[in-house]
């Protein structure tokens, strides 16, 4: 396994060697169902950086990457029906990634807030905007799988299982709400997560695999890796 830089265990004299770029993944505390642990997107969001910036420490010509401590509390005010979700809602979660990227930005050349909750965006994009209008280089990257089911369904339940197999209680695995997401957003504001689904389910997890998971960890770093070494930023601040 490839050794991770990692800012954490840096020591000051080192910074100031070469350009950095931080890679934050940005995750939340909330209910992932009976059977997934409340750090699920924390996990996965954390995995998934990790494994890039491993890779682009291999690779000469992309400046030096550092992976930062993963903010582990989120937007989650949707998840805060069921016992076990911690939210510190929008405004606070903007608020500190933006100190953080004014505080990072004094000696690193680049910030990349990996965002793996969805709940989330808003703090992470007004977060990016601001940080770039005050000539700041930082941008967002959401920790996202195509085609995946809304929540703690097969997709989560399946990266679960190949990075965090000790983690996931199969035996209580079960289907939540399956309706497609678009039908249940009306809902889902009104109410919350809690009034469409008992169980915090929206998919389906019965069926999950590590197999599954491997190939969507697989597919997400292999995008992060390459809008890292690409950095071509769009109006929302978004890495494309």
């Amino acid at each position: 396994m490839n050794m991770v830089p990692r800012l954490a265990s840096a020591v000051w004299p080192e910074l100031g060697e070469s350009a950095l770029t931080v890679v934050v993944p940005v995750g939340s505390v909330e209910q992932h169902g009976p059977h997934l642990p409340l750090d699920t997107d924390s996990r996965i969001g954390e995995e998934v950086a990790r494994r890039a910036v491993a890779a682009l420490a291999e690779d000469p010509g992309v400046p030096r990457c550092l992976l930062a401590p993963t903010v582990e509390y989120g937007a989650s005010g949707e998840h805060e029906g069921f016992p076990g979700t911690v939210s510190i809602g929008t405004e606070a979660l903007r608020s500190l990634l933006l100190e953080l990227g004014r505080s990072a930005g004094r000696w690193a050349d680049r910030l990349v807030l990996v965002n793996a909750h969805g709940g989330n965006a808003e703090a992470v994009v007004g977060a990016v905007r601001t940080l770039r209008a005050e000539s700041r280089d930082a941008a967002w990257f959401p920790c996202a799988f195509p085609d995946a089911d809304a929540h703690a369904g097969h997709t989560e339940t399946s990266v679960l299982l190949e990075i965090s197999p000790e983690r996931v209680r199969m035996d209580r695995a079960e289907a939540g709400n399956t309706a497609p997401i678009a039908e249940l957003l009306g809902d889902l504001r009104a109410t919350g997560v809690a009034g469409v689904s008992a169980n915090g389910v929206l998919g389906d997890p019965t069926g999950a695999d590590s197999v599954s998971g491997a190939g969507a960890l697989a597919e997400a770093t292999a995008a992060l890796i390459a809008a890292i070494d690409q950095w071509n930023v769009d109006s929302t601040g978004r890495l494309r």
